[in-house]
């Protein structure tokens, strides 16, 4: 298996590993700025793939799906990670300290507007992620090199078409409350 993906995902770990760490030195340990140093590493985490994946193509490694996927994994991280690591932090707080109220699930509009903002967001990291495909095709200016960062840029634009079309639909039909039974 290619270096980059197992780089890949050793980053994606590793992104969890020291949320999982931060949450640890702040609530149980109670040790606040343990915990927002793990937690400032997720920035680092990205660093190092870009660092590394940028090394590689300058080395003259031809561009690949895994290099591609790096540029969406640092761009949906950098977009999307400080809202996982609150997202990780609720439901941290709520159901292993058992403090703090139940994290919000919204419903109806409510819900329509939340994932309409997630919208925007993946919008956000689908510009810096396709940003950083092109500059990487720029750079390495050399078409037989690069051909899967094209591949990637298409397939991310019809996730992005069929991410908007679920979003209007729950304009459209917003999603009810479930109802419980007792």
């Amino acid at each position: 298996m290619n270096f980059i993906i197992w780089l890949i995902i050793f980053c994606e770990v590793a992104f969890w590993v020291v949320i999982l760490l931060g949450l640890v030195s702040r609530y149980i340990l109670k040790q606040k700025a343990l915990g927002l140093f793990f937690l400032a590493l997720t920035p680092v985490i990205d660093l190092i793939l870009l660092i590394t994946t940028s090394v590689d193509l300058m080395n003259g490694a031809t561009a690949e799906t895994p290099h591609a996927i790096a540029a969406v994994y640092i761009s949906v991280s950098l977009v999307f990670g400080k809202s996982m690591i609150k997202w990780a932090d609720d439901r941290f707080r709520y159901y292993v300290m058992k403090e703090g109220p139940k994290p919000y699930k919204p419903v109806g509009y409510a819900y329509s507007k939340s994932y309409a903002k997630s919208w925007l967001k993946h919008l956000l990291s689908y510009i810096i992620g396709t940003g950083i495909l092109h500059l990487i095709v720029y750079l390495i200016h050399d078409k037989s090199r690069t051909e899967a960062m094209d591949g990637v840029i298409h397939i991310w634009t019809i996730v992005i078409i069929i991410d908007l079309i679920i979003c209007i639909t729950y304009f459209i039909w917003p999603p009810k409350k479930k109802e419980t039974h007792d």
